[in-house]
């Protein structure tokens, strides 16, 4: 299939494109992954964990967040 005839079946909007899609090789940019390991003092990882829990999140999530967020913030 052609991009221009991709692009009018999306903005159309009339068919469904998954199936014209190879999810397969499909990549997230910027989203490749590197395990860093942290130590933290005991009491910082319980208010983690009392912040997570209170959110509904898992520790990881809620540190991934807040780095974020603040390197966000750094711009």
């Amino acid at each position: 299939m052609k991009a221009s005839d991709f692009d009018k079946k999306f903005d159309d909007g009339v068919e469904d494109i998954i199936d014209d899609l190879d999810m397969a090789s499909a990549t997230r940019p910027n989203r490749e992954q590197k395990r860093v390991n942290v130590d933290f003092p005991v009491w910082m990882v319980e208010s983690l964990d009392r912040e997570a829990q209170r959110l509904g999140v898992t520790r990881q999530s809620i540190i991934k967040v807040w780095i974020a967020e603040r390197l966000e913030r750094a711009g």
